[in-house]
This record gives C-alpha cells, structure tokens and sequence, in this order.
C-alpha cells in the first residue's frame, strides 16, 4: 500500500485503527521514521551510556534444592531489593522450548494483516485476546514501536504446573519478610486460587532510525512478578536511582524475572518495580515474550503486617487490583507515576 508517510492521521489509522502495525509500515516501503513516532529528545534511549548490569550473572534456581539454598536465595533477595530485576538459568523450561517461542513470535506476526487485525483489542471476538500497537496511543505523545499480541490464562492450575520454579522465587521472597506461600494471605497474592496470567508476544520491527525511536516507553510492571524470554538481539534497558541505564544482556536459555508494582505494594517497598524500557535497532526485528502474573482483579492489596511492623509505618493504602489496573491501563507510561495511584495520603 502506498500512502503519504507524513500525514499523520493517514498513519495513525493504517497503524493502530486497521491494524496494519508498525510491521505493516516497514512491509509497505516506509524507509525513514516519521511522526508519530519519533520521541522527544529526553525520551530517547542513549545507548553509548548504558552499562551492562549484573543481571549478566544468571541465578541458578536449582541450587535451591540443594546445600547452596541459603545463598541463591539471598542473590534473589538483594536482586530484588536493588535492581528489580536478575536473570535465571536451569529454571525448568527446556531450551527448545523457548526457541519455538521465539520462533512462532515471529510466525504470528509474519501473518498478513487482516487476519491479525480480527483481534483489534476494540474489536477482538474474544475478551482473552487482543492485538494491538504500542500501549495507549491515543493519548502518545509518540507512538512506541512495537506491535503485541496479548493473552489473558484463565486456568489457574494450568499455569502453574507451567512454572513450578517460579512458585519458588516467590516463596523466598516471601519468607524474607515472614509470609509462608502456603499463607492464605500469599494465596491472596499470587496462589492456586486467586492467581491470574497474561502473556504478550511483543514485536519489534526492523527501524530505520533507532536514535528517534523507543520499543516500550518509561514504565514499571503492575503484577506481582514478570518472567520474560528475550531473544538475541537485546534492547531491554533498567534505570537505576542515579538515573543511569543499564542493559539487561541477552543469555542462551536464560529468563528474566522483575518485580511489579504488586510486590512492592505488599512489600512496603523492600523490593523494587523497576522503571525500564526497550530500545529499538536497526539490524533485524526483536521480539521477547513476557508473562505477568498478577492477583486476580479482586482481590485487595495493601502492604503485609509484618512489614510495617518493621518499617513502623504504611507506605501505601489498600486498594482493590481492578482500580489499579484501571488507572495502569489508562495513561501513557510515565515511568514509576502509575505508583502514585497506591501511595498513602
């Protein structure tokens, strides 16, 4: 399809209206960036800054059953009280497996349009899956690059057979601030009655100016833990409290885990929902597939007894997770704002 790249309501209805994508430009011919997606300066991503992080030293889940239990669970405890995020490997999910994944991200997206846009999140046939573009791009300041596919697990059990070792970074977690997984308040978190999971598989088209652009704005993860396949190519990015970024390096058959805003609500703050973002790249399309667990939208959150006791004071109020995934999804990304919601007065 041929059309003028620099109008702007002509691009924004083919892109996120119609459901051609940031794919579907890129296929057309588009060979330069254009508004609506090129940022504002302080958006953009100076990668010549970043520093490798160390989340480029994998935990290995493991040794949480044998004699080294005690110090792989204090380097998921210090990860998770600093940087917010850390890489594991031997984690029960084959290699293999996560190379398919990868592998039918880009089978998904390589479809033709119209078969994607039947799942338009305004339009989709089902409440379970949408398809979209960017986060909120109505209300952009500019449009992020990256197409998604979103899908919501509804079968508690299911999910959870699926990631038995993720159960156990939750349960050391847990246990460091004096709440059992068996807890009926842990159950109440992210536990086989109340948990729910969403999957995305993001794609980020090949850009022929990454310096303009971003993949995914300022933002800090709204469930409770967020385990994330990368591919090859890298581009995830953390800001540490100095302002600083650093990379999340891409490792062979590993997966990153970061802590949501629901875990440090509970908390009180001890682990830490870290701001990140995704750059893009010119040297061949990304794609990373990230599955957020999260309570179930009725449940209430508030920080656990036993840390304010410790702290000796609340720092954010009770709220129901279905308020706080209302105001989430309702504004752009801005960083940690979205926090703001659950502060206390």
């Amino acid at each position: 399809m041929a059309f003028n790249y620099e109008d702007q309501t002509i691009l924004f209805n083919f892109v996120v209206k119609q459901g051609d994508g940031v794919k579907g430009l890129i296929d057309s011919g588009m060979s330069c960036v254009t508004q609506p997606f090129v940022q504002p300066p302080a958006e953009r991503i100076a990668t010549l800054n970043a520093h490798t992080s160390e989340a480029a030293q994998p935990i290995d889940l493991s040794q949480l059953d044998g004699p080294r239990h005690k110090e792989v669970a204090t380097q998921i405890v210090e990860a998770a009280e600093t940087l917010g995020f850390f890489q594991v490997v031997n984690h029960g999910v084959s290699v293999e497996l996560l190379e398919l994944l990868k592998t039918s991200a880009h089978a998904v997206f390589a479809q033709p349009p119209e078969k994607k846009a039947i799942y338009l999140k305004e339009m989709s046939p089902s409440k379970l899956v949408k398809y979209g573009t960017s986060f909120v791009p109505e209300k952009e300041k500019a449009i992020d690059w990256k197409d998604y596919v979103s899908i919501i697990y509804t079968n508690d059990h299911e999910a959870l057979q699926h990631w038995p070792q993720l159960c156990r970074v939750v349960e050391v977690l847990m246990e460091d601030v004096g709440v059992r997984l068996e807890d009926e308040r842990m159950n109440s978190l992210m536990g086989t009655n109340s948990m729910f999971s969403c999957s995305d598989m993001n794609y980020y088209p090949t850009c022929p100016s990454p310096e303009l652009t971003i993949g995914v704005g300022r933002h800090s993860d709204m469930g409770m833990l967020t385990v994330l396949l990368q591919d090859g190519i890298g581009g995830l990015y953390v800001r540490l409290d100095n302002g600083d970024l650093v990379e999340i390096p891409p490792l062979n058959g590993a997966l990153v885990i970061n802590v949501g805003d629901t875990l440090q609500i509970p908390s009180n703050g001890k682990y830490k929902s870290a701001e990140h973002r995704v750059r893009t790249t010119n040297i061949g399309s990304r794609v990373s597939v990230p599955i957020f667990t999260a309570p179930n939208p009725s449940e209430k959150i508030v920080p656990l007894p036993e840390v304010v006791k410790r702290d000796g004071v609340a720092r954010y109020k009770e709220l129901l997770f279905q308020d706080y995934m209302k105001n989430f999804f309702s504004q752009p990304h801005d960083g940690k704002k979205s926090l703001d919601f659950a502060r206390a007065d």
